[in-house]
């Protein structure tokens, strides 16, 4: 059993699990998400596997644990980013750059191969996981609506087509074939064209 370093178990356990789930990050640069075994994060957390499995019992709960973490660091950073009265125009592009910043910085296979993988019942959870970083990018829409710079038909429904042309550009990125702020570029112009906005970067 690995030496207590904290003041209290409590402090121990945070630390730990801060431990494995940035081990997660270290290896989902490295080999993907999809591709990472419950031994290789032990191992690069520098706990034993029966450690790890007293924290996540299976890799479905330490990659939805994961996504939380990715998730309000993203929605952090988002907020942090922003200026206050920014436009929707430039909150837009905000949010597409820091989409696909984190698509880079912890790469992870599409929708179709993660259900897969992970089966119905855990994908499910995972995409509720993500959902605030949806309702984020549907607040951007309509207040773009309201100020009379794009026009949608229907916001959530925008919003899933604006996260599939950002996750398009996923396998460019990951490749190196282009880079973070030219997939931003080509994103943004496409969307904000889509949305009907005369505004360019």
């Amino acid at each position: 059993m690995p030496r207590i370093s904290a003041a209290t178990i409590g402090e121990h356990r945070a630390q730990t699990r801060d431990r494995i789930l940035q081990a997660v990050s270290r290896l989902s640069k490295v080999q993907g998400i999809d591709a990472i075994s419950m031994t290789d994060v032990a191992g690069e957390a520098g706990i034993t596997r029966t450690v790890l499995y007293n924290y996540f019992p299976d890799k479905a709960a330490l990659l939805l644990a994961f996504t939380e973490r990715v998730t309000q660091y993203f929605i952090d950073s988002y907020e942090q980013e922003l200026p206050e009265g920014a436009s929707p125009a430039d909150r837009l592009r905000a949010f597409v750059r820091l989409q696909l910043a984190g698509l880079l910085a912890h790469p992870h296979p599409g929708a179709a191969d993660l259900s897969a993988a992970l089966g119905p019942d855990a994908y499910q959870q995972l995409a509720e996981h993500v959902a605030p970083m949806q309702r984020v990018l549907v607040e951007i829409l309509d207040s773009g609506v309201e100020s009379g710079d794009f026009r949608v038909l229907d916001a959530a429904a925008t919003a899933r087509m604006v996260l599939a042309v950002i996750g398009a550009e996923r396998v460019p990125l990951i490749s190196g074939e282009v880079t973070v702020e030219t997939a931003a570029e080509l994103v943004s112009e496409f969307v904000l064209r889509a949305l009907g906005s005369g505004a360019t970067p």
